[in-house]
């Protein structure tokens, strides 16, 4: 059967319905137009514009989040930790990074993707140049370093579903997929930045360098935002915007669990399950992997070239996806077939590790699954948006926290795993069942209608947490 079919615009309710009852259908019409009156699109040039500034938000994010890796060695030996407590500083950004995803999605859903965004970006930009100076003149540096990395979590943890929010409000169907992709590509570049400029400054002028430079540089780019696009408006967020919000959120309860009954709904959330504990997994366990198979190889290799491969194919997958729906295939068969490369075709590559024996072979087969992972940017991660857009980063939110939480029990039982069968091959083995489970969730049940439509009462139902 294939993936792909053409077809006619299938986010509206049935174009039969409506002929069949006019007069039963009017209201359903008028609601129709009104949502899409009141859906205030940007504009192509206004779009290019956004893409590049996010493209650049997003890049500067993993800057921020890298820095602390990329000078804990160093940090180390300043402040004489050892490794476990090196270990407790940069874990604690990700146990803040789960418990901010829905609430940053929410406020996002209510008062606007690109001023949560613009908040935290200069929050946790500021606190990344303000890093040195907690570890120098707190009394106790490891639990400035480890509080301030829970923050930071904390504070970067919204970012995504503030993304997802925006996109969904801004962004015709036909452009989500470039738009996505691309600005996903800013993590890729950002791990890239920080490696190679962050490591050069960390060995010349010292690992509070990079700390200063990545925080500040965050800290215009939030003032840039603010000053030209949101053209210096006043209070971002009023207390009347969030309570207004918290007045629905009574009045919604039960249109949150219907949205949890669809099993499209189930199915994106189970699929960024599955392929965000994969995702954490490699991240993790390959520089263990090259090092115990390949201990001669040089290690700028394995860490630099997978990156380089990931940023080209993320914009190629963003095209593709959009062109193919411009085209008139399908929206649901291109979020499909995106999935099935991001998770099917990947873990051809991730079972031919198992068996690998020279380097430049490992390394190719690596950059492959990473090149073939970004194709998820216009597969499930997108597909949140077609499915409710009223209030996708709520959404993606919930999708992101079960994604967290799962892939930091993914790293710590691959550990187990590897320290059990003294191989990797057991790890890519997980990695490839919990591929393929998600991917055949996501191919049976997903769907690209809206379901935060009430199709019994005739017009968009805009559901709130």
């Amino acid at each position: 059967m294939a993936i792909l079919q053409k077809h006619g615009k299938n986010s509206c309710p049935d174009l039969a319905s409506i002929k069949e009852n006019p007069a039963d259908n009017i209201g359903q019409a008028g609601s129709q137009k009104k949502w899409a009156e009141s859906s205030q699109n940007w504009t192509r040039p206004v779009l290019r514009i956004w893409t590049v500034v996010l493209l650049l938000g997003t890049c500067l994010l993993y800057c921020a989040r890298v820095a602390m890796p990329i000078c804990a060695v160093s940090m180390a030996e300043r402040f004489s930790w050892s490794k476990r407590e090196t270990g407790m500083v940069l874990g604690s950004f990700f146990w803040g990074y789960c418990f901010t995803q829905v609430l940053g999605g929410y406020v996002s859903d209510r008062v606007g993707g690109e001023k949560v965004m613009l908040l935290s970006a200069a929050a946790w930009g500021a606190m990344t140049a303000f890093t040195p100076i907690l570890a120098h003149f707190c009394s106790q540096p490891i639990v400035s370093m480890t509080v301030s990395r829970f923050l930071m979590g904390l504070l970067q943890g919204v970012h995504y579903p503030s993304l997802a929010s925006l996109c969904s409000q801004k962004v015709v169907e036909s452009e989500r997929g470039f738009l996505m992709s691309t600005v996903g590509s800013g993590s890729y570049l950002g791990t890239l930045v920080i490696g190679g400029i962050g490591s050069l400054m960390l060995d010349l002028y010292g690992w509070e360098s990079v700390f200063y430079i990545s925080g500040l540089l965050s800290v215009l780019w939030a003032y840039s935002m603010w000053k030209y696009l949101l053209k210096g408006e006043g209070p971002i967020i009023t207390l009347e915007s969030l309570g207004s919000a918290g007045t629905q959120s009574k009045l919604s309860k039960r249109n949150w669990l219907r949205l949890f009954r669809q099993t499209a709904v189930c199915a994106v959330i189970i699929t960024h399950l599955c392929n965000a504990s994969t995702f954490f997994t490699l991240l993790s366990w390959l520089p263990t992997f090259f090092k115990d198979t390949f201990p001669d190889a040089k290690g700028w290799v394995f860490n630099v070239i997978p990156w380089f491969v990931a940023i080209p194919s993320s914009l190629f997958s963003g095209y593709l996806s959009d062109h193919l729906i411009s085209q008139g295939f399908d929206t649901a068969s291109v979020r499909k077939l995106m999935q099935f490369f991001s998770m099917g075709v990947s873990s051809v590559f991730t079972l031919f590790l198992c068996g690998t024996t020279t380097f430049p072979t490992a390394v190719a087969f690596v950059s492959a699954i990473m090149g073939l992972t970004t194709f998820n940017h216009c597969g499930v991660s997108v597909n949140v948006q077609d499915l409710a857009p009223s209030c996708a980063g709520a959404l993606f939110g919930v999708m992101n926290t079960c994604g967290a939480f799962t892939g930091l029990i993914m790293v710590y039982f691959s550990g187990y795993l590897i320290e059990a069968t003294g191989s990797s091959a057991s790890v890519f083995g997980l990695i490839t069942v919990l591929n393929l489970l998600g991917l055949g969730t996501f191919l049976c049940f997903a769907e690209a209608r809206r379901v935060d439509i009430d199709l019994a009462k005739g017009r968009y139902h805009n559901i709130h947490i």
